[in-house]
């Protein structure tokens, strides 16, 4: 089986070894010029050290938080950090059990910033030592519409495990609970792309401007 390094490097080819000779520039990790860089990074973080690429990263996170219920080693986990790296939010929270299911971060959980939480008390001790606010994001009653909500810039969405969503204590928490509203004959929208679209729905009021793009 391969591990996420060998799968990232399937998925994205990348380049090969730097022609000589060599920037001098300590962001530029000496093993990557020389080998090339196959990992799945936008092109300006090309031949760059991870530990200079999070600290780039860290002069312009967002205020957006993500968090996601860990109960069943949820596949979907992985997919979730993976947009949120896509967004530069300020951390990645993990409620429940440490271990989780990282096959689909496609090991983008090395630029973010993650953080273990026990139980949702101490989720929520950090959220208001910290001064975010808990957004639930599920379609169970009171839910309200998440295209029709302006969301709080220091906030953190809130996911539940596929399957079971969020549990009483997670909703009871949070300031509100938004969902996304569908029209069509299925009951939930996969936990994955519903993050994706709520993680969007932030950054249009918040961080994206008309016409901007990727750096």
């Amino acid at each position: 089986m391969m591990n996420e390094d060998e799968v990232a490097q399937l998925s994205n080819p990348g380049v090969g070894a730097h022609p000589t000779p060599w920037p001098e520039d300590p962001r530029f990790d000496p093993e990557l010029l020389a080998e090339g860089d196959r990992r799945n990074v936008v092109d300006a973080y090309r031949y760059w050290s991870v530990d200079a690429i999070v600290a780039d990263l860290d002069t312009r996170r967002s205020k957006l938080h993500v968090a996601i219920q860990n109960w069943e080693h949820d596949f979907n986990i992985g997919s979730i950090v993976r947009t949120a790296n896509a967004f530069n939010v300020s951390a990645i929270h993990i409620v429940g059990r440490r271990r989780w299911n990282r096959r689909g971060a496609m090991v983008t959980d090395r630029y973010l910033h993650v953080i273990h939480h026990s139980d949702e008390a101490e989720f929520f001790d950090w959220l208001d030592a910290n001064q975010v606010v808990g957004i639930a994001v599920d379609n169970l009653p009171g839910a309200v519409p998440l295209e029709t909500e302006k969301l709080p810039q220091s906030c953190c969405l809130v996911f539940g495990s596929e399957g079971p969503g969020l549990t009483e204590a997670m909703v009871a928490g949070c300031q509100r609970m938004v969902a996304i509203t569908q029209r069509g004959s299925t009951r939930s929208i996969n936990a994955g792309a519903a993050a994706a679209i709520a993680m969007y729905h932030w950054t249009l009021q918040w961080e994206m401007p008309v016409g901007s793009c990727q750096r």
